[in-house]
């Protein structure tokens, strides 16, 4: 993994959160979190990141709302969303990329699925 790699990791749940910048931390990212929708949206107004993992059931705004509102404002350009859930049926899938996700990461997370998921998204080098 080359240095400067730039992920936001967004999640309410403060473990989920470490686990996934630890992850990537060890994989050579540097990693910046954020608790909630709007406070990924607002870090993401002033800086922009490689990587997105996105929580889908956060309260307020979702992890679809804030995907929406990235690409319908042109946030990060040129970075991936990942939408970051527990949520993995088969319409779930579907509705997660039709909403603009690059990708998707089941939780329970692994070094595997999270060295996986960059690989899907490009992002492995």
């Amino acid at each position: 993994m080359s240095a400067g790699k730039r992920a936001l990791v967004v999640d309410d749940n403060e473990v989920n959160r470490l686990l996934a910048g630890r992850l990537l931390t060890k994989a050579g990212w540097h990693v910046e979190m954020a608790e909630d929708g709007a406070q990924a949206l607002a870090w993401m107004a002033r800086n922009c990141a490689d990587l997105v993992l996105l929580d889908i059931s956060m309260p307020g705004l979702s992890g679809e709302d804030v995907c929406r509102t990235v690409r319908a404002e042109h946030l990060c350009q040129g970075g991936k969303l990942v939408a970051y859930t527990a949520h993995a049926m088969p319409d779930e899938r579907q509705q997660f990329l039709a909403c603009g996700f690059d990708a998707i990461l089941t939780k329970p997370i692994s070094k595997a699925t999270m060295l996986e998921m960059l690989v899907c998204v490009g992002l492995d080098q």
